[in-house]
């Protein structure tokens, strides 16, 4: 699977990562074949959190012995069991070493934010403790995960090395509003939700489901493309990476033989120039004021 630079990193990403949220309520057996299949397809980013459930601890008894095979990342900010509030320093000290020891592992290779606001990064705190964690070996690097002005601010502030920030055919608020910026700043650049959710594939949805604001977007700009579910996916695959800065699209999913279909569904590469540029035109056309970065 190809590989990209990371920033000023000193890793080579594969372009396909794991997305460890789905994988919280998994029994271990089926992780284990979900992430073996993984890096066995050529997959070498797992990206996890500290509110994914038991994702944390199930990665880490999956892949014991791997560890060599790929880069970890994982988020903290939220308290998520513990008896602090979200983004108290201490709290994140604590679910840093909770991750690590979840992990199995002395250090990840990169630690986010998890999507706290410009407010809380003013305070300064937060960024301390994970300046810390990489002076103490914890991390390898540190990084912001999140959308809007608060992933802009902190990209400006030029302390993080990696921005994790939703980019897809329904959220392309990015592509103009942070990841210039984190590219001009040597930042890694990880996307996630780069399949939009695949809410096109649904005839309804609740309001209350995670996919519905992207189902409505999707609705207004009515690309042809997503007629049929397949090339949907493949051309929304092929467009988030074909996004200046994107190194690796974070994908989830229960099967473990997504990820080799998913592979050769990249190795058309980049999606034409004037094919990518017509999504971004419609979006540019349809988008309204609201349609801002879904944390």
């Amino acid at each position: 699977m190809e590989r990209r630079a990371y920033g000023n990193t000193d890793m080579q990403v594969s372009i396909l990562g794991f997305g460890g949220a789905e994988i919280g309520n998994k029994d271990l057996p089926t992780v284990e074949k979900l992430l073996h299949s993984a890096l066995d397809a050529g997959l070498n980013v797992i990206d996890t959190a500290e509110c994914y459930g038991n994702s944390e601890e199930l990665i880490g008894k999956a892949l014991a012995g791997r560890r060599s095979e790929y880069y970890l990342f994982t988020k903290c900010g939220h308290a998520s069991g513990l008896d602090y509030p979200d983004w108290d320093p201490v709290l994140l000290e604590k679910t840093i070493d909770r991750s690590l020891q979840r992990l199995q592992v002395d250090y990840v290779d990169i630690i986010h934010l998890h999507s706290c606001s410009e407010e809380i990064l003013r305070q300064g705190e937060v960024i301390e403790v994970l300046k810390k964690a990489k002076e103490q070996g914890k991390t390898r690097y540190i990084g912001y995960s999140g959308d809007t002005k608060d992933a802009l601010y902190a990209v400006q502030t030029g302390v993080f090395d990696s921005l994790e920030t939703s980019v897809n055919i329904a959220d392309q608020e990015a592509i103009d509003l942070t990841i210039p910026e984190a590219l001009q700043r040597g930042m890694g650049v990880i996307a996630k939700r780069p399949i939009a959710n695949v809410a096109w594939q649904h005839d309804t949805l609740s309001e209350q489901d995670y996919a519905y604001p992207y189902w409505l977007r999707l609705g207004e700009l009515n690309y042809d493309f997503l007629t049929d579910v397949q090339q949907g996916v493949e051309t929304a695959l092929r467009f988030t990476l074909s996004t200046l800065g994107v190194a690796t699209a974070i994908v989830g999913t229960a099967n473990p033989g997504r990820w080799q279909q998913n592979a050769e569904l990249l190795a058309k590469g980049p999606l034409p120039q004037e094919v990518y540029e017509a999504i971004r035109h419609r979006w540019k056309e349809v988008a309204g004021a609201d349609w801002v970065g879904k944390v």
